[in-house]
């Protein structure tokens, strides 16, 4: 029992009424007494009382502290068990005493009782440094961490801060440890959420908060660098200081209406920055609302989008404008032109589109390279624009094929055509002006074809046709000069939209392939070239001369093209089970849009794998005009075909103007003289230079040499003399039908060496 004041004070009280009853008792007891004895025997049971008292006495008081101690203890426990923080107490062998209901709850042991168990055989995963904490305790440390962590038995990262202290007997000595740990999750979660919240409000988007009175509270970095604004500078302003004076009352009206009532607003917006500097933005307003539901801040974003604006003002150009002149492309022309034609229809004017084609561009072009070529499209350009008034437009269609739409003329057509005739002479002034590029001075002209309007019934393809056509009609006649559609031209135009018509839904059922036989120096057949005729039911057979270029133009060549190159390795297969023909060659004409063809190469791989045919028995030929494209592509391309064995033949060799340079790097096999030096052979000097040229050239370059259009026997006896190779002409045989080609063979290709006796 532990001694105190009032246990003193009970035992003081106790002795002094004791003695005093005592010294009241003797003397009582004397006055009373009978006899001596009497006496004797009255104090023996006096010191039994005493004695007795003293007992009940100490019963009662130990009773007593043991009731208080008992409460005390209650008290003790109830408060550490109720306690809201986490509180655990154990002895000098860890083992738990006392622990309250927090601490078990934030350890995931609610409901149990750990009374007398030990600390290790609860947590028998905890930490090292934990233990040693602990066994510090132990010694009388106290031990306190701010922001430390464990994880719960359910997988949770729970964050605490605990403290670890000795506890003390009442001899002093240490009793055991007490743990007291506080959860501070949610403080450090919040932590987070601030650090996120912040590093997020520093992103390269601009941001500004403002309390709900608009008073700027907060900018991040963005904002200063795209407005050039300090926070010093705007904090406790409002953004009415970026305002740029674009926008109406009406505009923020509604901003803020649409910005109350959905609590968002999002849209473009001009401001202004620091320097003055007006500037696009993408922004993005939220507004904020408190507990008691009213707006508390409002948050804006924005994105400068000047560089988007000036992509999309790029593409916009792009779109619609030539990228080296800067003039109209062909899109934005037609939509011009359709406003011309509805202006004109309105008002009853007439208008004109004037189609230009500069002269010999190409050869300016190929002669002083395409730098020079460009500046003087440029220059070109300018002079353009010069000459017509501010209301009329002039576009670049491609290449050097400009156009220009005159509106506004008279109302008759005879006056208009006078009006459009001293427009188109302007036109052709101004395009003959000399340019001085580096130094020197350049001279071009041009040819102009005019087409008239008057917005009732014209359309905008019909328009473009008919001047290309009097365009075309002004090569013929000799350029620098200009020419107006007539009624005969725009019968020749109808009969070719008729034709194409008529062409597309021939292919291939109308088409027939005629072969005409090359042979060579011996007088040997060595092959055919394969040509096209088409039959129409209607209007019998129509000239190559008519549909080839209508073809080519439409781009009908492309179907055409692949059907002829499938039906001569057709051919060539079955040749080759015949012992007289199978060492027979097929040459097809190549179109330079199908040898363009991304996948030409495969295409010929396929028709040769689909027929079977030998692919040294397949001769390509391709004219000149595909070096001006892209020569090393063209190489390229013939020399993955030549690795499988197919020939190339140079068709038209000595009417192009590619460079000879071209020519040596060309992997061909065969150089083709085109028919027009071999026609006149006979009566021009100059051809016949030209063909011993060739031939010589070939010679040299290790290629064969074939002439074709060979029709008398002096320009055989000429070729022949001259070392030319293989001839094809009508002299011979004129093209003829497959079945006609081998029965021709038959009957007289065995005779044919009389032909070069």
């Amino acid at each position: 029992m532990r001694w105190n004041s009032s246990t003193a004070w009970i035992i003081l009280v106790y002795i002094a009424f004791g003695s005093l009853w005592i010294i009241l008792s003797d003397g009582f007891l004397g006055l009373v007494a009978r006899d001596p004895a009497q006496l004797v025997q009255w104090q023996q049971y006096k010191g039994i009382a005493f004695v007795a008292a003293t007992a009940l006495l100490l019963y009662g008081l130990l009773s007593y502290r043991q009731r208080q101690l008992a409460r005390s203890e209650a008290r003790q426990r109830l408060f550490i068990q109720h306690a809201p923080a986490a509180l655990a107490m154990l002895d000098t062998r860890l083992r738990f005493m006392l622990v309250s209901d927090r601490w078990l709850k934030d350890y995931g042991l609610s409901g149990e009782n750990l009374s007398g168990r030990g600390h290790y055989e609860v947590f028998p995963e905890i930490p090292q440094r934990w233990r040693l904490v602990h066994q510090r305790a132990l010694r009388g440390e106290v031990v306190r961490a701010e922001c430390d962590y464990f994880i719960r038995p359910d997988g949770r990262t729970q964050w605490q801060r605990w403290e670890v202290r000795p506890w003390y007997r009442e001899d002093q000595s240490i009793g055991g440890i007490l743990i007291f740990t506080e959860d501070i999750t949610q403080q450090k979660e919040a932590e987070r959420e601030m650090r996120i919240a912040a590093k997020a409000f520093e992103t390269r988007q601009a941001m500004i908060i403002t309390d709900d009175a608009q008073r700027i509270l907060r900018v991040n970095r963005a904002f200063c660098e795209t407005t050039g604004y300090q926070p010093e500078e705007v904090i406790g302003q409002t953004p009415t200081l970026l305002k740029s004076g674009r926008h109406d009352a009406d505009f923020y009206r509604e901003l803020w209406q649409q910005l109350n009532q959905h609590g968002e607003w999002q849209g473009e917006i001009w401001n202004r920055r620091k320097n003055g500097q007006i500037f696009p933005e993408w922004l993005h307003i939220s507004n904020v609302i408190d507990d008691q539901g009213r707006v508390s801040h409002y948050i804006g974003a924005f994105d400068d989008i000047s560089e988007h604006k000036q992509a999309e003002a790029q593409i916009h150009s792009l779109s619609y404008f030539d990228v080296l002149t800067k003039l109209p492309n062909r899109r934005l022309f037609i939509d011009r032109l359709q406003q011309a034609l509805l202006g004109s229809a309105r008002s009853g004017h007439c208008g004109a589109v004037l189609f230009i084609d500069l002269d010999d561009f190409s050869a300016l072009n190929d002669t002083q390279g395409h730098d020079v070529g460009d500046q003087v499209l440029i220059e070109v350009s300018r002079q353009l624009l010069a000459a017509v008034a501010s209301d009329d437009t002039v576009a670049r269609l491609g290449s050097d094929e400009f156009v220009v739409v005159i509106e506004h003329l008279d109302s008759r057509t005879d006056a208009a055509m006078v009006e459009a005739n001293r427009a188109g002479e302007q036109l052709l002034a101004a395009i003959r002006q000399p340019i001085r590029i580096a130094g020197s001075d350049y001279v071009i002209t041009g040819s102009i074809g005019i087409s008239l309007f008057n917005g009732s019934t014209d359309r905008v393809g019909d328009l473009l046709k008919r001047a290309d056509a009097a365009m075309v009609q002004v090569k013929k006649i000799g350029r620098n000069c200009l020419h107006f559609f007539d009624q005969d031209m725009q019968l020749a135009l109808e009969q070719r939209v008729e034709l194409e018509a008529l062409l597309r839904n021939a292919i291939p059922e109308q088409l027939r392939l005629h072969y005409q036989p090359q042979l060579d120096a011996c007088g040997q057949l060595i092959g055919a070239e394969v040509l096209v005729r088409w039959q129409d039911p209607h209007k019998g057979l129509i000239s190559p001369a008519q549909f080839i270029p209508l073809a080519e133009a439409s781009g009908l060549i492309l179907p055409m093209g692949q059907w002829i190159l499938h039906s001569a390795c057709e051919q060539l297969a079955r040749w080759q089970q015949e012992p007289l023909l199978q060492q027979l060659s097929l040459s097809v004409n190549v179109s330079p849009k199908q040898f363009q063809q991304a996948n030409f190469v495969q295409r010929v791989l396929e028709a040769l794998s689909a027929s079977g045919a030998d692919p040294t028995r397949l001769k390509l030929e391709i004219t000149e005009s595909l070096l001006f494209d892209d020569v090393e592509r063209v190489t390229q391309t013939m020399t993955q075909l030549k690795s499988h064995g197919i020939r190339f033949s140079l068709d038209d060799f000595g009417t192009g103007f590619s460079s000879l340079s071209y020519l040596k790097q060309l992997p061909v096999d065969e150089l083709k003289i085109d028919q027009s030096f071999v026609r006149s052979l006979e009566t021009d000097d100059n051809d016949a230079a030209i063909v011993r040229t060739i031939i010589t050239l070939g010679q040299n370059l290790g290629v064969g040499v074939i002439a074709e259009g060979v029709e008398t026997e002096t320009a055989r006896d000429l070729l022949i003399a001259q070392g030319c190779q293989w001839f094809q002409g009508f002299y011979f045989a004129k093209p003829m039908p497959l079945d006609e080609l081998e029965r021709w063979w038959t009957q007289v290709g065995h005779q044919s060496a009389r032909l070069f006796s």
